[in-house]
């Protein structure tokens, strides 16, 4: 595909792979030149397989074989370890609505499938144990053969973070930390990480990620504070 571009457009070099175009135009001495223009490609990903329908484990392992042999991308978890009861906003659903927990239902859907992604969209990080949760998915990227995508949020529920008596306040500066300690943990020899909100050192954990440095991070979100983590830490 040719295309036509206005007069001091040209110059734009660099080559994709998966798609891409080659384009006509002027540089700024008016020489008609040739340069690859880079069209984005589009994935998709299938949000929801551990809740709802999905929670059903037979439903799960239908729906991931069937988005995998109708080529999604990836597939994605929900979080909420508790909801409250009645349901009174911002809560999105009901109390009874079922969640599998995220690393428990994407090690189920990898041993279902074979090459399809498997992503947390999201698992709320200020309401985890770093440590435990590092071991965890770790656990998941090796049973699936790397292919683990962490999606990160921070929360916005009170009544889930009470219960579960994690601190409301910080979320973000927590978050951060405790992503840093999980890839200390994923990637240092010898781990360790001191903090505000959480301290180690003198400790290793295996089986480590299959992917290196280690698996992909996506943030969640529509704040300023979600973009900016998202610009600076995925």
């Amino acid at each position: 595909m040719r295309l036509r571009v206005p007069a001091g457009r040209a110059g734009l070099t660099r080559c994709d792979a998966h798609s891409s175009a080659l384009a006509t135009g002027r540089d700024f001495a008016g020489r008609v030149s040739d340069f690859v223009l880079v069209v984005g490609v589009m994935k998709f990903g299938m949000f929801g397989i551990n809740h709802g329908p999905c929670a059903i484990p037979s439903t799960a392992a239908a729906v991931a074989r069937a988005a995998e042999d109708a080529g999604f991308d990836s597939l994605w978890t929900g979080e909420h370890i508790v909801l409250p009861d009645p349901q009174v906003p911002p809560s999105p659903v009901p109390a009874h609505a079922p969640f599998i927990d995220s690393a428990v239902a994407l090690a189920y859907v990898a041993a279902h499938t074979s090459k399809i992604k498997l992503a947390t969209g999201i698992i709320i990080l200020p309401q985890r144990n770093p440590l435990v949760l590092a071991k965890e998915l770790a656990s998941v990227d090796v049973v699936s053969g790397g292919r683990l995508i962490f999606g990160i949020g921070i929360g916005y529920l009170k009544p889930e973070f009470d219960a579960i008596g994690a601190p409301f306040d910080h979320k973000g500066p927590r978050s951060e930390e405790y992503l840093a300690a999980m890839l200390a943990l994923w990637t240092m020899e010898k781990p360790e990480y001191r903090g505000r909100f959480v301290s180690f050192g003198g400790i290793n954990a295996m089986p480590r990620p299959v992917q290196k440095p280690h698996p992909q991070i996506v943030f969640g979100g529509h704040s300023n504070g979600a973009y900016s983590r998202a610009a600076r830490l995925a």
